[in-house]
């Protein structure tokens, strides 16, 4: 598997490293993920542009964001924070939002150490729960219960391994991106980073003919739609070398 692993990496999948291979092995053999925990932010978007066979420039994230849409089916509580530490790495809690409220990250030390975060639906950005079945607490953002519906098995190659998991679905990671790519007015890179990714994931779905972008803009939220709107003119500059799918952002209309 390693060396099929290496070879992919040569032919331009992404390929996370090996802090990130060992917490996602980790919470894979704890059955976390078959639970019902998805993957979600950039390794969410570097696992489907492998599951398409998809060749975008490097992406590199030094966060695990694992999200959670209702009560895990857990025949146990397990506990996160001793599952991360299981990995041997040294993995301590982040103090939480207000000032030393309940931890929902852990990280590695270092500026650029790995960081693993815990979100969870909710109709408020930055409200914290406590999911009694992972001893842990969670922050909540808006929309997460319309993106975590519907998610899929699939893969993500890290280290040497390539570990099953938990993936939102694509239609629903590009809007959701798209709106959170005009709610993060404090984080201009984050927020270009969002705008990106969800036209690079809609150029791939509409040139394979894999969805049609059409139904699923109309299936999302209304502020997911109103949000997608207000992006058009810079998805279509994004978008000059795929007309196909600027064209379909451009025939859009929430109103029908």
């Amino acid at each position: 598997m390693s060396k099929q692993v290496a070879n992919l990496r040569q032919l331009h999948f992404q390929v996370a490293d090996k802090n990130v291979a060992s917490v996602l092995v980790e919470l894979y053999n704890r059955e976390i993920f078959q639970a019902g925990l998805v993957v979600v932010g950039t390794l969410a978007y570097t696992a489907w542009l492998n599951e398409h066979g998809a060749i975008s420039v490097a992406v590199r994230t030094q966060d695990i964001d694992l999200a959670r849409r209702q009560r895990l089916k857990l025949g146990a509580p397990v506990s996160f924070l001793s599952s991360v530490q299981a990995t041997r790495l040294p993995f301590t809690s982040i103090p939480g939002m207000p000032s030393h409220g309940p931890s929902t990250s852990v990280k590695l030390p270092g500026r650029e150490g790995l960081r693993v975060d815990v979100l969870a639906a909710g109709a408020t950005l930055g409200e914290t729960i406590q999911p009694p079945e992972l001893d842990w607490h969670a922050q909540t953002v808006p929309y997460y219960d319309y993106l975590l519906e519907d998610s899929r098995q699939a893969a993500i190659l890290a280290g040497g391994h390539c570990i099953p998991v938990v993936l939102p679905s694509v239609d629903r990671m590009i809007w959701h991106k798209l709106y959170s790519s005009t709610k993060r007015t404090n984080e201009p890179e984050k927020a270009e980073k969002d705008l990106i990714q969800a036209a690079t994931l809609a150029a791939i779905i509409v040139e394979q003919g894999s969805a049609n972008l059409s139904d699923s803009f109309h299936e999302a939220p209304k502020a997911l739609r109103a949000a997608t709107m207000d992006r058009i003119p810079r998805i279509h500059a994004l978008l000059t070398q795929h007309p196909e799918a600027r064209d379909a952002f451009g025939a859009l209309s929430i109103d029908r």
